[in-house]
C-alpha cells in the first residue's frame, strides 16, 4: 500500500491493520498515524520498548569506543589504491619493513576480485589504474608473475587495454620506479608556481587535495628520479606492444571541438617547453616549489592531511636531494605510518584519519538520544574540540584574507586546511555541550562560527575547503582525470552549515541562511533531491539539507521541501531501509537505489524526520529496519562504501558510520516522539 492510497490517515483502518500484521512484522504493525502515537498500546509500548533498548546498547557502546582524549576514531577505507601506492613509495624511499608489507600485502590480496581485478568499492567493477598499481606492488613484495593470482590479474588487465590506458597519479608512480617513461605522464611544468595568486590559473584555483597533489608532481617531473628495479619485480609484462613502441596519450574528448581536446593541444605545447626549458627560470620554480612543501608540512610531518599528499610531498623532496635523515624527511616518513590501520594479520593503508569528523558526530548521536551536555563523555569531546580549534591562516585564507581564522580539521594534524563540514558539525556539538571553562568554550563557539560563515561563496553555497573554488574547467586538464581538481559549492556542505546556524541561534531571516537556502533551492533537483558530494549520494544530499532547513527554521510547508521529503519516501526499499549505489554518480537510473545500509536508511531517516511534523509510515519502516539489525556488538553491520571521495573516482568506507548515523537517527526520533507526547497532555 502506498502513501497516496486513500486509506492511509485513517486512525480506524491504520489502527485495525497494525493488530491484523503484528505477528508478522514489527515494522509493518505500525501504519499507525501521529493520534494513534498519544493513545496508549500493547504494541505501541513493545515497539518503542526495543527503539529503547537499541538506544540503550548501541550509545553504551559508542561511549565505550571514545579515547581517553576525548575523541573518538574509526577505520576509514578505501580502495586498493592505498595500500599498493604505500608499498611503491616505501620501495622508492628505501624504507621497507618486511612484516608490514607482509601485512599490507595479504590486504591488498584478501580485496582481489574473482577475475583478477580490484574495484572501487565492495561489489563494483574491477578499476583499471588501482588494479595496475596493485599488480606492481605485489610484485615488488616479491609474488611471481607465474603465480596464480598474478596472472588472473595480469589476463584482466591486458583485457582492459594494459598498462598505457592507466591513470594520471598511476603514471607518476610508475615512472618514478622506471616502469614507464617519464613522458607518459601528464605535462605539469613546475613553472606554474610562479603565477601570481591573481592569474586565471594558479595553483589557488585547483583544491586543496588537488593543490597538495600538483605541487610535489610538480617537483617530480620536473626532476624525474628513477628507482632501478630488478626486472622480475617490474611489469613489462604489462605492455601490449613492446615499451617503445606504445604510445601513453591522454584520453580524448567526446567531440572534435571539446574543451578537452584543446586542452590537450596545449598540453603538447607544455610537453615541447618541458624539453626547452628556460633553466633560470625552472630552478627559480623549483626553488618557491621546495619552500612551499617545506612550509606547508605539518607538526607531525604529514601534507595535506591526506595519502597523496603524504606520499607524493616526500617523494618530491627526495628527489631534490633530500636524504631520509634530513629532519625533514624523517619527520615525514614517521608521519607516513599514521594511517596504518592493522588487523593483525593484516594492514590497511587509509587515505587519512577521522578523529574530529568521528568525534563530532559520535558525540551529536549521543546529543540527539538525549545524553546531557555534562556528561563526562560530551565534556572530554568539547575540551578535545576547544584545545584544537585552529587559530592559523590557511591556504583559504587567499580567498578570504580578511577572515579571521577558527575552524578545525578532519585530521589529527592539518592546520593548513581546516574544512567547513567538520567545524559546522563540531560547532553543533559545542553549542549543547557544557565545559569547566564556559568562557573558552563560548570564544571557540564564536570564532568557529564566524569562521565558516565567512566561508560561504558568491553563489550563496559552501564548499569544504575554499571559497569560490569553482573553475569546473580544469577538471578538463590532463593530470585532472578524475574530474574533482575544483572545490565548488555542494548541498551537503550548504545544508550543514544550516544546522549548525540553527544550532548557535541563528534563524532563516539572517543573510547568509537567506542566501544558502536560496542557493539549495536553485541546486535541487527536479524531482526533489539533491546530490551528495561527500556521501553516496543524493540520499546523502537530500537528508544534509532537510536537517538544514528544519534547524534554520524554514517554513516546511513549501513546496520544494514537500518535494524532497516525498522523494525520500518514493525511494525506500521494500525491507523498510534504504540504500544507494555509488553507481549513481554515473547512472541516473541508481539514484536512491540499491541494498538498504544502516548508514544510508539513518540519513533517510533524518531526512524524513526533519523535512516533516507527522510519523510517516516510512519512517516507522525505516526505525523497525534499524532495531531489527543491531548486532551483538551494539552497532551495525555495514560492508558498503557509503562515503564519497572523489565521485565516479574514489569511495570510502566509514567503520563508524554504521554506529553514530543509526544512533543519530533513533535518537530524533525518540524525541520527536516525546514532543508529540508532551503536546497531547
Amino acid at each position: 500500500m502506498r502513501a497516496s492510497d486513500p486509506a492511509v490517515g485513517n486512525p480506524f483502518f491504520n489502527s485495525l491493520l497494525g493488530w491484523m500484521r503484528g505477528w508478522r512484522s514489527m515494522g509493518e504493525a505500525f501504519k499507525l498515524d501521529t493520534e494513534s502515537f498519544a493513545r496508549p498500546a500493547p504494541a505501541h509500548d513493545e515497539f518503542i520498548a526495543k527503539v529503547d533498548y537499541t538506544i540503550d546498547r548501541a550509545r553504551k557502546s559508542l561511549i565505550a569506543r571514545q579515547h581517553s582524549e576525548g575523541y573518538w576514531h574509526g577505520s576509514l577505507e578505501a580502495n586498493a589504491q592505498m595500500n599498493a601506492e604505500f608499498i611503491i613509495y616505501n620501495h622508492f624511499m628505501d624504507v621497507v619493513e618486511p612484516t608490514l608489507e607482509a601485512k599490507l600485502k595479504k590486504y591488498l590480496l584478501d580485496a582481489q576480485n574473482p577475475d583478477g581485478s580490484w574495484s572501487l568499492y565492495p561489489g563494483g567493477q574491477g578499476y583499471l589504474s588501482s588494479s595496475i598499481e596493485a599488480y606492481f606492488a605485489l610484485k615488488l613484495t616479491g609474488m611471481l608473475a607465474g603465480d596464480e593470482q598474478m596472472m588472473q590479474a595480469r589476463r584482466w588487465i591486458l583485457a582492459q587495454g594494459g598498462i598505457e590506458r592507466c591513470g594520471t597519479l598511476a603514471r607518476f608512480y610508475l615512472a618514478a620506479m622506471g616502469q614507464v617513461p617519464w613522458e607518459a605522464t601528464a605535462a605539469l611544468p613546475v613553472e606554474l608556481m610562479l603565477l601570481p595568486n591573481w592569474s586565471p590559473v594558479n595553483i589557488y584555483e585547483l583544491s586543496s587535495w588537488a593543490r597538495g597533489t600538483v605541487v610535489p608532481l610538480m617537483i617530480l617531473q620536473a626532476s624525474r628520479p628513477v628507482e632501478s628495479v630488478d626486472y622480475r619485480y617490474g611489469v613489462l609484462e604489462l605492455y601490449i606492444q613492446p615499451p617503445h613502441f606504445t604510445k601513453f596519450k591522454q584520453p580524448p574528448g567526446k567531440h572534435a571541438l571539446s574543451l578537452r581536446n584543446f586542452i590537450n593541444l596545449a598540453d603538447r605545447a607544455l610537453r615541447f617547453y618541458a624539453r626547452h626549458n628556460l633553466k633560470s627560470l625552472r630552478g627559480r620554480a623549483l626553488r618557491v616549489a621546495e619552500n612551499w612543501l617545506v612550509e606547508h608540512q605539518e607538526a607531525n610531518g604529514s601534507w595535506g592531511g591526506i595519502q597523496p599528499c603524504y606520499l607524493l610531498s616526500a617523494m618530491a623532496l627526495r628527489s631534490l636531494g633530500y636524504r631520509n635523515d634530513h629532519p625533514v624527511l624523517k619527520k615525514a616518513l614517521e608521519a607516513s605510518h599514521e594511517l596504518i590501520w592493522d588487523f593483525g594479520d593484516r594492514a590497511l593503508y587509509m587515505p587519512c584519519v577521522s578523529p574530529n569528523w568521528d568525534g563530532a558526530l559520535a558525540a551529536r548521536a549521543l546529543l540527539d538520544t538525549g545524553v546531557a551536555g555534562d556528561h563526562p563523555a560530551i565534556v572530554a569531546v568539547a575540551k578535545w574540540f576547544v584545545d584544537h580549534q585552529i587559530f592559523k591562516r590557511g591556504d583559504w585564507s587567499i580567498k578570504r584574507p580578511k577572515l579571521e581564522p577558527g575552524g578545525w580539521a578532519f585530521e589529527f594534524y592539518n592546520d593548513c586546511y581546516p574544512d567547513v563540514d567538520d567545524s559546522a558539525v563540531i560547532l553543533s556539538v559545542l553549542a549543547k555541550s557544557k565545559t569547566d571553562a564556559p568562557a573558552a568554550l563560548e570564544r571557540s563557539v564564536a570564532a568557529g562560527a564566524n569562521w565558516v560563515m565567512g566561508m560561504q561563496s558568491r553563489d550563496g553555497g559552501f564548499a569544504a575547503f575554499d571559497a569560490d573554488n569553482n573553475k569546473n574547467w580544469l577538471n578538463h586538464v590532463p593530470f585532472a582525470d578524475v574530474e574533482a581538481v575544483t572545490d565548488p559549492s555542494c548541498p551537503d556542505l550548504t545544508g550543514r552549515v544550516l544546522e549548525m546556524m540553527g544550532a548557535v541561534g541563528y534563524r532563516a531571516d539572517h543573510p547568509v541562511a537567506r542566501r544558502a537556502i536560496q542557493w539549495l533551492k536553485r541546486e535541487q533537483s527536479p524531482d526533489g533531491a539533491w546530490w551528495g558530494r561527500w556521501g553516496v549520494n543524493y540520499i546523502y544530499g537530500t537528508f544534509s539539507a532537510l536537517a538544514g532547513i528544519r534547524a534554520i527554521g524554514a517554513d516546511l510547508e513549501e513546496p520544494w521541501i514537500k518535494r524532497a521529503v516525498a522523494w525520500l519516501k518514493d525511494h525506500q526499499n521494500a525491507d523498510g531501509g534504504w540504500g544507494e549505489s555509488p553507481l549513481s554518480d554515473c547512472d541516473p537510473a541508481w539514484r536512491g537505489h540499491g541494498s538498504s545500509t544502516a548508514s544510508q536508511t539513518a540519513w533517510a531517516l533524518i531526512g524524513l524526520i526533519a523535512g516533516e511534523d507527522s510519523m510517516s509510515e516510512s519512517v516507522m519502516r525505516g526505525i523497525a529496519w534499524l532495531t531489527e539489525r543491531l548486532n551483538h556488538g551494539g552497532a551495525w553491520d555495514e560492508p558498503e562504501s557509503t562515503g564519497n571521495g572523489f565521485p565516479n573516482h574514489f569511495y570510502l568506507r566509514y567503520e563508524l558510520y554504521s554506529h553514530y548515523f543509526p544512533l543519530m537517527a533513533l535518537g530524533r526520533f525518540r524525541k520527536r516522539l516525546a514532543e508529540k507526547a508532551s503536546l497531547k497532555a
